[in-house]
């Protein structure tokens, strides 16, 4: 038992140093983006970044953590290992040309500057045509750290992701300096370089083209949950979040949309640092068939802790919101400290909440899952409609909450009820 919690505790901060460099990376840009864009441009670029998040899903079938389970369960069995791999390679590769595809018609067919109010649509057309090859480097760098999480290589899993975090904060930084990009195209090409780096590495690591196309087997089956589960997040979650985004600026204007676009941004900070960590912690340990019983005890110990770290995080931030808004924004959205205590509310319940979703996704239950996911969302967006109206600003981070705590005691009782192999 005591070797078990000293694991956790070396794997929890081992992925918590390769998390700092995410959140250095997540805080890097945004402040830069802060700094350079007032609170309406904020918004914009908020918006094409869920678009990229869309483009990211359909292009991958949103199956990163397919990526880790399938390579955790297979890991000592070359054969079927690299059966899945190829499996994996050529579903994505046929998502990525539709998704291509699909980008161009959008580019030139859609009605651009009703989306991007305020941007011409030409540096839209090109930051969209720029996104192609900048969704793809972004596809390969979570493909293989996801891989070599995996394989149990975590070494290498760190250095693709700090390594990746170090090149689109350099990318970033250099472009907005020298303003030889636009902003959107800034954002959209940001992970070219670190997609390069991210493929040598696992290269090395066993996990390359070569290693699996000519693989016997071709197996596809099992990615297909791993896919629905994937992808109505990543296209519903950007969805539902461009349409709160479009709703505040209309009815309170597009500073607001700004200031609340700041709110969501820092709790996007506080989601990379604990997704990150229960990928490494959760994922592979609960992938393999387990009784009730280990699972408990792989899981709740896990459990228990984020909780109180979570805890802990998010006492610190209520007593130093202004600051927080202030290093990690800019002055303008110095009105965002305001609104953060209700929205941090709902961050404690969300880092709950996806220690739960994290054994759905483990465990291939599609079904829950999705109606978990599909159903916070729809709430998400019908409460913000209802909050704004009854209470304005703060609408959007009383339904924030509200989804958060209704999505954890939903998780948690769906996670007590599930069916578990018998000794």
């Amino acid at each position: 038992m005591v070797d078990s919690s000293s694991k956790i505790w070396k794997l929890f901060f081992g992925s918590g140093s390769v998390t700092l460099f995410n959140t250095l990376r997540a805080f890097v840009i945004n402040k830069l983006l802060a700094v350079f864009l007032p609170p309406a441009a904020f918004a914009c670029v908020g918006q094409f970044m869920n678009w990229m998040s869309i483009g990211q899903a359909t292009s991958s079938l949103a199956m990163q953590n397919g990526w880790v389970s399938l390579t955790a369960q297979n890991r000592d069995n070359l054969k079927n290992l690299h059966g899945v791999w190829r499996g994996g390679f050529r579903l994505t590769t046929f998502a990525t040309v539709a998704t291509c595809i699909l980008a161009a018609i959008f580019c030139f067919a859609a009605p651009l500057d009703k989306f991007l109010p305020g941007v011409p649509p030409r540096l839209v057309q090109a930051a969209i045509l720029f996104a192609l090859p900048g969704i793809l480097a972004m596809n390969i760098v979570t493909i293989c750290s996801s891989v070599m999480n995996g394989l149990g290589k975590v070494r290498r899993w760190a250095v693709i992701q700090i390594v990746a975090s170090l090149f689109q904060m350099l990318w970033v930084a250099f472009f907005l300096y020298t303003g030889r990009l636009s902003v959107l195209s800034i954002i959209a090409t940001q992970s070219v370089v670190a997609g390069f780096f991210a493929a040598r590495v696992a290269s090395r690591a066993g996990f390359n083209i070569k290693t699996f196309r000519e693989s016997a087997l071709d197996i596809r089956g099992p990615w297909l949950s791993y896919a629905v589960m994937g992808l109505v997040p990543m296209i519903v979650a950007p969805l539902v979040l461009m349409f709160v985004r479009s709703l505040v600026g209309a009815e309170l204007g597009w500073n607001a949309a700004g200031i609340w676009q700041g709110v969501y941004k820092i709790s996007d900070f506080f989601a990379s640092i604990f997704s990150a960590v229960l990928g490494v912690l959760i994922l592979p340990r609960i992938s393999r068939e387990m009784t009730r019983e280990s699972f408990r005890k792989e899981f709740y110990p896990i459990f228990v802790r984020m909780i109180g770290f979570t805890l802990i995080f998010c006492i610190i931030l209520f007593f130093f919101r202004s600051l927080v808004v202030a290093i990690l924004l800019s002055e303008s959205y110095a009105p965002a400290a305001y609104y953060m205590p209700i929205q941090l509310l709902g961050d404690f319940f969300r880092s709950g909440g996806w220690c739960f979703g994290m054994v759905l996704i483990a465990r291939r239950e599609t079904r829950a899952f999705l109606f978990v996911e599909v159903g916070a969302n729809l709430l998400f967006a019908i409460a913000t409609f209802v909050g704004i109206r009854l209470f304005e600003m703060q609408g959007p981070m009383m339904a924030y909450a509200l989804e958060n705590f209704v999505t954890f005691v939903v998780l948690f009782v769906v996670v007590r009820r599930l069916k578990w192999n018998t000794p």
